[in-house]
This record gives C-alpha cells, sequence and structure tokens, in this order.
C-alpha cells in the first residue's frame, strides 16, 4: 500500500475529507465503470441475506422448527449489531485500513457461515446474525467510497445518495426471489444464502480495489467501555421493539424487566462519553435541537416506511397470499426506488433539501390514504400505485435526509463522523422495528376491538346469518357426514370470516395512522421552512441564539 502511495503523487484535492477513506486519483472510464459495478455488487450484498431472512421470516422458522418468535432472533440481533456497527468500524477503517477491515469482516463471516454448515444449531445462526451486522456496517461504507471514485469531488453529495439507497435494494430484490431458495434443506439454505453474499462482496472487493489511505492511530481504551454498554443495551431494546407487539407488551414480564435494563446501560454510555475528551460520540452535538429536529423527523419517516414492509404486505397476508405472489408488486416498487433515487439526485440542491423531504412525507401520507379503502377483495393490482408512491417517497427522503445531517456534521469536522454515522443508522435500524412495533400494536389492537363490534351485530336469529353457517355446513358436507359436527365447522368458518374482516378494517385504520404520522411530520417541516424564510425580517437573532 505504501509503495503504491508513493509511485503515485496525489494532489491536493485528491486527498480523503476523512481519515480512513481512501484517496480519489484520477481514474479511466473502463474502471469507474468497475467501481460502479463493484459498488452495486457489494451493495446487494450487505442487505439481500438479511432481507431475505426478513420477508421470509414464516417460512424459515417452519422449515428450520422453530416458532417464530424464535426465529425472530435472528432480526433482533442482527439489526442490534449493524445499528451500533459503526462504534467500532469508523476508527478500525483509520487505524488499520479499509482492505484489512473489510477482509477481516468477510472472512469472519465465511468462517461463521462455514462452521454452520458443519455444527448446524439455532446458536450458530445467532453468531452469524451478529457478524452479520456488523459486516452490514462496513460494506455499505465500501459502497460509498467505490462510488466517490466514479464521481467527481464536486458530485459527491450524488454519491452519497445512491450510496446509501443501493443497500435498500436488497428488500425488493429479496421479495422476487422464491422462498423454496431460502428455505430449502433447513439450516444449509440459511447459510448457503450468507456465505453467497459474502463471497460476492469477497470478490468485488479483491478485483476492484480501493486507493490507499492514511492510517493513524485511532482506538483509546474506553472506546472498548462504550462499545461494551452500547451492544447489550441495544440487544436488549430491539428484543423489546420486537416481541413486544407478538408477546404483548403487558402480557409478558420480562419486556418490562429488559427496558428497564437497557435504561441504565445507555445512561452509563451518555455519561461516560460526555466526560469524556476525546468521545466515540459528541453528546452536546448530538442533544442540540437542530440534530435532535433531525434525528426526530428521520425516525418518523422510518416509522411511516413500516405502511410498505409492515402493513401492505400483512394486509395481503391476512387475505392468504403468500410472498411468491407478490412478485410483480416489488418489480414495481424496485423500479420506483431507484426512479425516486434518480430523482432525488437530479433535484438536489442545498436549498431544497427539506423541500424534498417535505415532498417525500406529502407522498407518504397520500400511498397511506390510497390503502385506507381496502376490502377483502385487494390484490396486489390495486396496491400498485400506493406502494411505488411509497417506495419513491422513500428514495426522495432518504438522500435529502442522509444530506441534511451530513451537513450539519461537516460543520463540526471529522471529530463528529462516528455520532452522525451511528445516529442516522440507528434512526433507519431502531425506525424499522419501532415502526412495525408501533403499527403492528396499532392494528391488533383495532382488529380486536372490530371483531368484538363485528360480533355483537351476529346473531343465530338473523336468518342471513343462519344461511351462512348452513352453506358452510354444506360445503364440508363430503368430508364431514355428522351434521352437528358440519354445523359446528359451519360456524367456525363464519367466525373466521369475521376475524378476517376485522382484521382488514384494522389494517385501514392503521393507513389511516400513518396518513395522520406523515401529515403531521409534513406540518412540522412546512413550519421549519415558513420560519427560516420569515426570520431574516425579523432582524439579527440575539448573540448565542440557536435554531
Amino acid at each position: 500500500m505504501a509503495e503504491a502511495a508513493q509511485e503515485y503523487q496525489f494532489a491536493p484535492h485528491e486527498r480523503p475529507v476523512f481519515p480512513g477513506s481512501p484517496y480519489s486519483p484520477r481514474h479511466s472510464t473502463p474502471r469507474k465503470v468497475a467501481y460502479a459495478i463493484s459498488a452495486l455488487l457489494i451493495g446487494l450484498a450487505s442487505g439481500l441475506g438479511n432481507g431475505l431472512i426478513t420477508v421470509n421470516i414464516t417460512t424459515i422458522a417452519g422449515e428450520l422448527g422453530l416458532y417464530q418468535n424464535e426465529a425472530s432472533w435472528m432480526l433482533v440481533v442482527y439489526v442490534a449489531f449493524s445499528a451500533t456497527a459503526n462504534l467500532l468500524l469508523v476508527k478500525a477503517r483509520i487505524e488499520f485500513g479499509i482492505p484489512r477491515v473489510a477482509y477481516t469482516l468477510l472472512l469472519a463471516l465465511i468462517v461463521a457461515e462455514l462452521i454452520g454448515f458443519a455444527f448446524p444449531s439455532f446458536g450458530m445462526v445467532l453468531v452469524a446474525r451478529a457478524i452479520a451486522g456488523i459486516t452490514n456496517g462496513g460494506l455499505t461504507s465500501l459502497v460509498l467510497y467505490n462510488l466517490f471514485q466514479v464521481f467527481p469531488p464536486s458530485a459527491r453529495p450524488k454519491a452519497l445518495m445512491i450510496g446509501f439507497t443501493i443497500p435498500q435494494l436488497a428488500v425488493p430484490v429479496a421479495r422476487l426471489i422464491p422462498v423454496e431458495n431460502v428455505g430449502a434443506h433447513g439450516w444449509l439454505g440459511l447459510h448457503l444464502v450468507e456465505t453467497g453474499m459474502a463471497l460476492i462482496a469477497f470478490a468485488a472487493l479483491n478485483l476492484v480495489p480501493l486507493p490507499p489511505t492514511d492510517r493513524q492511530k485511532a482506538f483509546e481504551p474506553m472506546d472498548a467501555v462504550t462499545i461494551a454498554l452500547a451492544v447489550p443495551a441495544m440487544l436488549l431494546l430491539c428484543s423489546v421493539l420486537a416481541f413486544g407487539r407478538t408477546l404483548w407488551w403487558t402480557d409478558t414480564p420480562w419486556l418490562g424487566w429488559a427496558l428497564i435494563a437497557c435504561m441504565p446501560l445507555f445512561a452509563l454510555m451518555v455519561l461516560i462519553e460526555h466526560q469524556r475528551r476525546n468521545p466515540l460520540l459528541h453528546i452536546e452535538w448530538l442533544g442540540s435541537l437542530e440534530i435532535l429536529r433531525f434525528a426526530a423527523i428521520a425516525l418518523l419517516i422510518r416509522i411511516a416506511l413500516a405502511e410498505q414492509t409492515y402493513g401492505a404486505v400483512g394486509l395481503l397476508t391476512a387475505g392468504g397470499l403468500t410472498n411468491d405472489q407478490l412478485h410483480t408488486l416489488f418489480l414495481y416498487v424496485l423500479l420506483a426506488t431507484i426512479a425516486g433515487t434518480l430523482t432525488a439526485v437530479i433535484l438536489v440542491k442545498p436549498e431544497r433539501l427539506t423541500y424534498m423531504v417535505l415532498a417525500a412525507t406529502l407522498i407518504i401520507a397520500l400511498s397511506a390514504w390510497m390503502d385506507s379503502y381496502a376490502t377483502n377483495l385487494t390484490r396486489p393490482q390495486q396496491l400498485y400505485v400506493s406502494q411505488c408512491l411509497v417506495a419513491f417517497g422513500s428514495s426522495l427522503f432518504l438522500g435529502p435526509a442522509l444530506l441534511h445531517g451530513f451537513g450539519r456534521m461537516m460543520a463540526q469536522g471529522p471529530t463528529h463522523l462516528v455520532s452522525f454515522v451511528v445516529l442516522f443508522s440507528t434512526t433507519q435500524n431502531i425506525g424499522g422495528l419501532a415502526g412495525s412495533a408501533l403499527l403492528g400494536s396499532y392494528q391488533t389492537a383495532h382488529a380486536r376491538a372490530h371483531a368484538e363490534a363485528l360480533a355483537e351485530r351476529l346473531s343465530l336469529g338473523d336468518p342471513l346469518v343462519v344461511q351462512r353457517i348452513q352453506a358452510g355446513a354444506r360445503s364440508l358436507g363430503l368430508v364431514i357426514t355428522d351434521p352437528v359436527q358440519a354445523q359446528a365447522q359451519g360456524s367456525a368458518l363464519v367466525a373466521q370470516a369475521l376475524q378476517r374482516e376485522a382484521n382488514i378494517l384494522a389494517f385501514n385504520d392503521t393507513f389511516r395512522f400513518v396518513m395522520w404520522i406523515a401529515l403531521s411530520t409534513a406540518l412540522y417541516l412546512a413550519y421549519i421552512i415558513i420560519i427560516r424564510r420569515f426570520r431574516p425580517l425579523a432582524g439579527p437573532a440575539p448573540a448565542g441564539a440557536k435554531s
């Protein structure tokens, strides 16, 4: 690496902006294309394995002989380690260099998966998921570094937007892959998917290596203490968010204990970081009004985006559809995500960032309103437009929100890079779990209320109800010869129909809830725009005042 640096004299504008980032020398067009392809492959590899598990979790649980709650630990472990990975990785790249860190992560993941081949067990899968979560943080950065070699310095913001969007394509791509390719042969299919993704990223990293980096000592002993507090705290919080709606918040005591236990861990971490001279996390900056506002908006929109991952998919699943019947829908979602990213890249300017995020929230609100009129006849065809709007809006939001926060970080200097990366990754990772938890709990509560209301209207004295029960009994006449049992089963069919209608009504309520979340966020953004527009008319702000 040092020899390569001596052979080519880097110009001042080719030096990295942040320690640990690669140089950006001039490249030929074919090499730029190679870097772009490498970024695409690494980006898909970073999220496709987890995407396949996420969208097929029920089927995978059955193939592995697990309860769904047990299988959900795979998602909890992945999200917790992915959210905290950059506490370690940013400084690791500064001290050891990008190639060494990337190779170490990928080799660790491959070894864990190979051990899983030899000694298949649920525990080994969880270890692999933890390593995969950390690796995801490293691979996402590699996507950006590869794209930085493609774009000139003046277009780096566009590279940043595209780089963070590429891993988001993994979920719609995962929806296009038949479930048999993931759940086949029990543990073997799961390990094959993860190993394949890691090998693709490893090959891309070797075939198109990045330029060298400047290395310097970065780690301090107290960093280990912060990381040791953050990881278990995040695991506890993620477990509460993941299992709260399925085990139910008030019915499972360990959820409360887990929530109580994570609070002092987070508090101690914040206290330690606040007192350090060279902290990993700059607590005062993270606690400023501007950054708290940024985090709140990013979190709210991420929760609203669960309208697609939980709401629309849950609605169709309640109607009896499987993932294999959603391929066309998510092909359109994939295309809409790409279209949203390209639109954001074309329109982006510093003065437009807030307006673009505002437009994204209004698009999400419109799509949720469109979905709120679903019936038991709703199928993917009826959701093409609304779900494409969600995908378009999510892409239109992600890039501008990222650039807004990145600009605030740049104003403070490279020392705040870890703080910003951890903040943004946490809002996106935890926001996904929190969105599913909030919308799932809302839908469950409303489904119970609707079921009770519908049941009150059913009476065995109603001729229509009697006719429906008799029709169900007749449909089972060839299977059940006992008329009493057939009548009982007919009543059960009516109860199932009632529960299905209650779920659909509850999903409609959930979509309206998402609409109000998005509209409230849009109103707050509009308020910010108006305040900023008319603030100069009020004269200069007092010294020391903060926005």
